[in-house]
């Protein structure tokens, strides 16, 4: 997965946004202003979504390419390669995950807004 192929699959999901909060360096996605990923445009190998920790921990055991989040709750997100053993599905699947979390947290009203 490359940068382009991430920010066009995260900003086809219903109410992503992306912005760069945190200086131009750093690309985020947000659904209901809250942050889903993480993506630095110098560093494009790997990003940070949310995780919940029983999952994360499971990823991080698994995968050598899943490591505590970097400059982030490690408990809660992960950093993710993008060029390792994952496979694109795999990848999707952690994002689509991250997306979920940040969605259900939102309100409820605002969640149906989304949807």
């Amino acid at each position: 997965m490359n940068i382009e192929e991430l920010r066009d699959y995260c900003l086809q999901k219903a109410g992503a946004t992306e912005g760069f909060p945190f200086g131009e360096d750093t690309l985020v996605f947000k659904v209901g202003e809250k942050i889903f990923l993480l993506v630095g445009l110098k560093e494009t190998r790997s990003f940070n979504a949310k995780c919940d920790p029983e999952r994360a921990i499971e990823l991080r055991e698994q995968y050598e390419e899943v490591r505590p989040g970097f400059h982030m709750n490690k408990k809660h997100w992960n950093t993710v390669a993008m060029d390792g053993r994952l496979t694109f599905k795999q990848l999707l699947e952690i994002i689509d995950h991250s997306y979920e979390l940040i969605l259900k947290s939102l309100p409820k009203k605002m969640q149906e807004e989304i949807r």
